[in-house]
């Protein structure tokens, strides 16, 4: 799908999701034939035209300055997050998508592999780009995989891919006692990736194969939603130890990393609060959990 479509797609979902009445528009009891704010409305409430807006939603206007953007992100009622998203899609949009091709294989740098080995008594795991599981800890894979080979990571061929788990494995759904909340936090990190990595063809397969595989997904991908969560408080249920209320926080890693575009590696861990009964069931997985490796407990890196 090249970026005039993906556009396109965004600006006329959003549109369709906004209800005039929310906006001050008088509908005067009319039967709308689509959902939403018709064209001409979000125009008028961007201050742009509505043939230009309407060549713009139909990708024929590549040239779209941020002003207007953020004129139309204002008319949308985007979040910030989402402000980024259609600017990231309008900049592909006018570029055009150069040669698709597969990325090698993510490491994991020596820095980011020193500070998962430091957080001994915190679960902690790296993903790539595409929420691939480049590394974890002990405690990372008892609380998120402990029903997967401790040393996947380590085969890039073979690693979990957290987006995959969440929306086709039974254990990690049963994981998540809110499952909802957390798919629709995954799609929408998986939309921003793809906006600002329109030519990323191993993200668009993992896509394809998550829309054919999961109606969930299919239908959270088609709302067009953008999330970036970089804190959100889960409640798991995790099948040793019981259930348990973590904070999750994402910590964005990588040369390129920036405050808008983190494209690099995530550290993800969860946390608990003093003295509350999840730090006492975390400590249990501590001790229940097995050792993976003998030279080094605490730790398991993918070495692709």
């Amino acid at each position: 799908m090249n970026g005039k479509v993906r556009l396109g797609e965004f600006l006329q979902t959003r549109r369709s999701q906004l209800q005039p009445e929310d906006l001050g528009i008088p509908g005067y009891g009319e039967r709308r034939r689509v959902p939403g704010l018709r064209r001409e409305e979000l125009a008028s409430l961007a201050g742009v035209s509505v043939s230009y807006y309407t060549r713009l939603e139909q990708g024929q206007s590549l040239n779209a300055s941020p002003q207007v953007l953020d004129a139309i992100a204002r008319a949308l009622r985007l979040e910030e997050a989402e402000r980024l998203h259609l600017h990231d899609l309008a900049r592909s949009s006018a570029t055009g998508s150069g040669r698709g091709r597969r990325p090698a294989p993510e490491r994991v740098t020596e820095a980011t592999g020193q500070l998962l080995e430091a957080l001994v008594h915190v679960p902690a795991i790296v993903t790539g780009r595409r929420s691939d599981v480049l590394a974890w800890n002990r405690l990372g894979h008892a609380l998120f995989a402990g029903h997967l080979d401790p040393a996947a990571p380590d085969r890039p061929a073979e690693r979990p891919n957290m987006a995959r788990l969440v929306f086709l494995d039974a254990h990690t759904r049963d994981l998540y006692a809110d499952w909802p909340t957390k798919a629709r936090a995954v799609v929408g990190n998986l939309r921003l990736v793809a906006g600002r990595h329109p030519d990323d063809t191993a993200l668009h397969s993992l896509v394809g194969e998550l829309s054919a595989k999961s109606a969930d997904f299919a239908s959270m991908w088609a709302d067009h939603r953008v999330t970036a969560c970089a804190v959100a408080t889960y409640e798991m249920r995790h099948p040793l130890v019981g259930p348990l209320t973590v904070t999750q926080q994402t910590l964005s890693q990588g040369p390129d990393h920036d405050q808008h575009h983190g494209q690099g590696q995530n550290i993800v861990v969860a946390t608990t609060k003093a003295d509350s009964p999840a730090r006492t069931t975390l400590a249990l997985l501590a001790q229940v959990s097995p050792q993976h490796d003998p030279a080094r407990p605490g730790i398991r890196t993918g070495s692709g």
